[in-house]
């Protein structure tokens, strides 16, 4: 299940809504929703992404977290890695080759460094921006 899959899912039974109801609420097959509430599905267009918000009736903050997740809900990823370090290389590897026999306290582990590395990386970035509008 992704993490998009899961907050709708959430969402649906929180206003006792079925897959089915809500299926035909969309215009889309029950089969499609289950699909994307599942993972075996990609990523909801952008106007079904918004078709799905103004059903379940969430706003602000709300939505914006389920156009977030929706982002992060590609269950099939390919990680570029020509240009990069070859220690780079060997981390997308061994995450691919291992993703599927970490538990959810492991997952959570390599997440949480991730989380804090990426952001780390970003302010860099910005701060790299800000040093050559100074110039």
């Amino acid at each position: 299940m992704t993490p998009f899959g899961a907050k709708v899912r959430e969402l649906r039974r929180e206003k006792g809504v079925t897959q089915q109801d809500m299926a035909r609420a969309l215009g889309v097959s029950s089969a499609y929703l289950s699909a994307l509430e599942h993972g075996r599905r990609g990523r909801p267009t952008w106007a079904m992404l918004q078709r799905i918000i103004g059903y379940l009736g969430v706003i602000w903050d709300e939505a914006e977290e389920l156009e977030r997740l929706a982002e992060l809900s590609h269950p099939k990823i390919v990680v570029e890695t020509a240009g990069l370090s070859p220690e780079a290389t060997r981390l997308a590897n061994r995450l691919a080759e291992t993703i599927g026999s970490l538990n959810s306290d492991e997952v959570g582990r390599v997440l949480a460094e991730l989380e804090r590395s990426g952001e780390a990386a970003e302010a860099r970035r910005k701060a790299r921006l800000e040093a050559r509008r100074h110039r």
